[in-house]
């Protein structure tokens, strides 16, 4: 009798036992998680699965993605500083805004250097395009009243050219990139003492927008007149916002999330590229190898800026097959007036915000457009910047080692102007 109930004792043990290990695994596979590692990958590397609580199936993971999150949008640092000195200026200081939006912003900041230095009243610029008598009014790109606006308190502006026969033929300066102190005292001033009235026109001897080794006080009023005074009049800025909106409805894959591409097909045969020792342009099959060696997924949406479909551009599409130009993303209303030939400024203004608005920015060559477009980036936590590479490897990890030195080491001019 003692040996019978022993066994049933011990066999009354071992099923309770087993009862509460079914009860654990049937608990851990419905409510926690669990990990399965997964023999395969699937258009990129993946992490194991994570089944969630009360969760049947969860998309994986990308490990390492492409992807990054946006930082913070920065603060301006400059001061506006009010001076009565103002009421007594009678100069002038006119010129044209020429060669597009990523020449506009370092002329603006230029003519506000300018106009400050010498308490000169600022003439409301035209804007010429690169065909002969392309010639257009501010307000047809920008917001007049905004500009004026945001110069309130540091230079007067005229809306209206002044009369020749009121204040005589202006002299006209040509002045560097980021005019200095000492230039505008020395090759500005004196025509504008003797004449009160020139007109200046801004060349570039380079398009590197890096931080200047030495500081003065002007560098406050060249970050305002470059990221503080130039907004997009209303109807061109629900353009690009449209468009904008309609890249990330193509992007329900990657979140909303699509990738803008300087593409330059014109200039891949200049001797700029092709003597170059170091590689400075790359065409489109060449960034659709670059993106795809990175991480971005064949369902990665791509906007490229150049104005018509190229035959060069099918490669890149055979790569990344969701790949649009303007034509294929504008609202068909307003094709008419920003598509035609006579639009291409309307053209520039639309691939330059909308490279300053992507969630990833690739310039295929070293311009002032990438210049300009990363300042702007800068300013709003978009620094996700790619400067493409010729990868020899079959797979690369992650996209760190080839973010622009305008954000890794953080050389623009722009960190001198926001915190």
């Amino acid at each position: 009798m003692a040996v019978f109930d022993v066994r049933q004792a011990v066999s009354g043990m071992l099923t309770l036992s087993m009862f509460v290990m079914l009860c654990n695994m049937i608990k851990r596979d419905h409510f926690n998680t669990v990990e399965v590692k997964l023999p395969f990958a699937y258009n990129g590397q993946y992490d194991s699965i994570k089944i969630a609580q009360q969760s049947l199936f969860k998309v994986p993971t990308v490990s390492d993605s492409p992807w990054r999150k946006d930082g913070k949008v920065l603060n301006p640092c400059w001061n506006k500083t009010m001076h009565d000195e103002w009421q007594i200026s009678r100069g002038f200081i006119t010129f044209s805004l020429t060669n597009g939006p990523e020449y506009h912003v370092s002329q603006i900041a230029d003519a506000v250097v300018v106009a400050r230095y010498l308490k000169a009243i600022l003439v409301l610029p035209d804007i010429k395009g690169t065909k002969p008598g392309d010639v257009r009014p501010f307000e047809e790109i920008y917001d007049v009243e905004k500009f004026i606006q945001n110069l309130d308190g540091v230079v007067m502006v005229a809306k209206k050219q002044p009369s020749e026969q009121n204040i005589g033929t202006p002299t006209v300066v040509r002045i560097p990139n980021m005019v200095s102190e000492e230039q505008i005292a020395s090759r500005i001033e004196p025509s504008f003492r003797e004449k009160g009235n020139i007109r200046i026109s801004t060349y570039f001897p380079s398009v590197s927008m890096k931080k200047p080794k030495d500081t003065n006080y002007l560098d406050s009023f060249a970050c305002l007149g470059m990221f503080g005074t130039l907004e997009l009049q209303q109807s061109v800025q629900q353009v690009v916002d449209s468009m904008v909106r309609r890249l990330r409805d193509l992007s329900l894959k990657s979140k909303g999330q699509f990738v803008a591409v300087d593409l330059r097909v014109e200039i891949l045969g200049n001797m700029h590229c092709q003597n170059s020792k170091k590689k400075t342009c790359y065409s489109a099959p060449e960034i659709g190898q670059f993106l795809k060696k990175v991480g971005f997924h064949r369902e990665t949406t791509i906007y490229l800026t150049p104005s018509g479909w190229h035959r060069s551009l099918d490669k890149l599409k055979e790569i990344l097959p969701k790949t649009y130009i303007k034509h294929g993303i504008m609202p068909t209303d307003q094709k008419a007036k920003f598509l035609n030939l006579e639009s291409s400024e309307f053209e520039k203004i639309i691939d330059f915000y909308i490279c300053s608005q992507s969630d990833v920015f690739v310039p295929s060559t070293s311009d002032l457009f990438y210049a300009n477009v990363a300042g702007k980036r800068i300013a709003s936590g978009k620094t996700q910047i790619l400067v493409p590479a010729q990868l020899e490897t079959s797979s690369v990890s992650g996209t760190s080692s080839f973010l622009s030195p305008y954000i890794s080491n953080k050389t623009h001019f722009a960190y001198s102007c926001f915190c």
